[in-house]
């Protein structure tokens, strides 16, 4: 049986860093005011005793001679402590502070003669005021201690923590896709001031984030330099093929010509959806039509259900290119029957086949990744992906419960 779940805040670094300062101040502020109590205590108390035995030894003496006691001496006087007066009666001397008359009093006794204490009293409600009042002024410089050091505590801790969070800021961006996000910390970029951990954490996300854009953005030129070199020669080689007498050899390459002209089509696509200047053309579209209209232009035998038609405003061209490479791959890697269900703005398309791989519903398609030996380039999906951006819209993959992918596309408005 577990408790209840704690508040975000009560795990946060300045929550713990307050926690550990008030602690320690408090053991700080507990041990010094019990050291200071003690030793003013002692010293206040020893000065009473000594006072008192003082005059036991001087009443001593005028008992022993006959004399008359004076005030606060007696044999056996009235609010004497019973432990006292034992030690007494037993031939020793001792002090003791005790409650008499409504106010605190030293007490000092010896032995009288047979059964007998000879015993005196100071007034100590002076030394008892005066400890009182130290204690209240150890609690009162304590906690003013306290507070003043959880101030400074928490300044220090907070200064610390923002630049924390803006580093997970920054990081978050970066892992979104902005990776021309960066810290930029005071301390990392001026040398002549010390560094601390954080600014290292923070130069070394700088310059991750810094050689991560590099080597993308190379990939990027790279992916679109070698899709515009392809282009112009598949065109010729295209046209060639056209020229082949018929026969099976001529379709073969005629096939693999329009497969390389595909490829390429789609580097050329993401290269484009890379550069993120893509703009849309909205217009509004009903969406149950949209998808009609998809199917019917795969030519596959896919079914459409409308649950609840919706109206959006969206880019036609960009969704129907979205549906169009969700139905293309639920057809090429998962099995029948396959359909497309539109309710409201949410469009899912499932297939009954074997469902995505585990790293593709984790952290979404890769570019030229496959499994189980399944035949593509692996780049529709990406591609499906990169247009959903662009839409404003969110495209999520699972798999179903009773088998089979499904491909989750919510568009914004309905």
């Amino acid at each position: 049986m577990t408790g209840p779940a704690l508040p975000h805040w009560a795990g946060t670094l300045a929550v713990k860093a307050a926690a550990f300062i008030t602690v320690m101040c408090c053991a700080l502020a507990a041990m010094l005011g019990v050291l200071v109590h003690v030793s003013v205590t002692n010293q206040t108390v020893g000065q009473a005793r000594d006072l008192a035995l003082s005059r036991l030894a001087d009443a001593t003496k005028a008992y022993q001679a006959g004399d008359t006691l004076l005030p606060g001496a007696g044999v056996d006087p009235p609010g004497l402590p019973d432990a006292l007066r034992s030690l007494a009666v037993e031939g020793d001397r001792g002090t003791m502070v005790s409650e008499h008359r409504g106010h605190p009093t030293m007490w000092a006794a010896g032995p009288a003669d047979r059964d007998r204490a000879l015993a005196v009293e100071v007034d100590y409600s002076q030394q008892s005021r005066t400890i009182a009042a130290l204690d209240r002024s150890i609690l009162w410089s304590s906690g003013l201690a306290i507070g003043a050091t959880l101030l400074v505590g928490a300044f220090a801790v907070t200064r610390v923590t923002r630049r924390l969070h803006a580093t997970a800021r920054v990081a978050r961006r970066i892992s979104g896709g902005d990776l021309d996000a960066r810290v930029d910390d005071a301390r990392a970029k001026d040398p002549t001031r010390p560094q601390d951990e954080v600014a290292a954490v923070a130069a070394a996300l700088d310059s991750m984030a810094a050689s991560l854009q590099g080597k993308l953005l190379s990939e990027q030129r790279f992916t679109a330099d070698v899709a515009h070199e392809l282009r112009t020669p598949l065109t010729g080689l295209h046209a060639a093929a056209e020229l082949l007498p018929p026969g099976r050899p001529t379709e073969l390459v005629r096939d693999r010509v329009a497969a390389l002209r595909t490829l390429t089509e789609d580097l050329l696509e993401i290269s484009r959806l890379d550069t993120g200047r893509e703009r849309l053309e909205l217009d509004a579209e009903e969406l149950g039509a949209l998808a009609s209209r998809v199917v019917r232009a795969s030519g596959t035998d896919t079914e459409v259900v409308v649950v609840r038609d919706a109206r959006v405003e969206t880019d036609r061209r960009r969704l129907e290119r979205v549906l169009g490479n969700l139905v293309a791959n639920a057809h090429k890697h998962g099995r029948g029957p396959v359909s497309v269900t539109v309710d409201g703005p949410v469009v899912v398309v499932r297939d009954h086949g074997d469902g995505f791989p585990e790293y593709l519903v984790e952290h979404g398609p890769q570019r030229f990744r496959t499994e189980g030996g399944a035949k593509g380039h692996g780049l529709g999906l990406t591609i499906a992906v990169g247009q959903a951006e662009v839409l404003g819209a969110r495209l999520e993959f699972a798999n179903a419960v009773g088998g089979g992918a499904v491909a989750r596309l919510t568009l914004g408005g309905g």
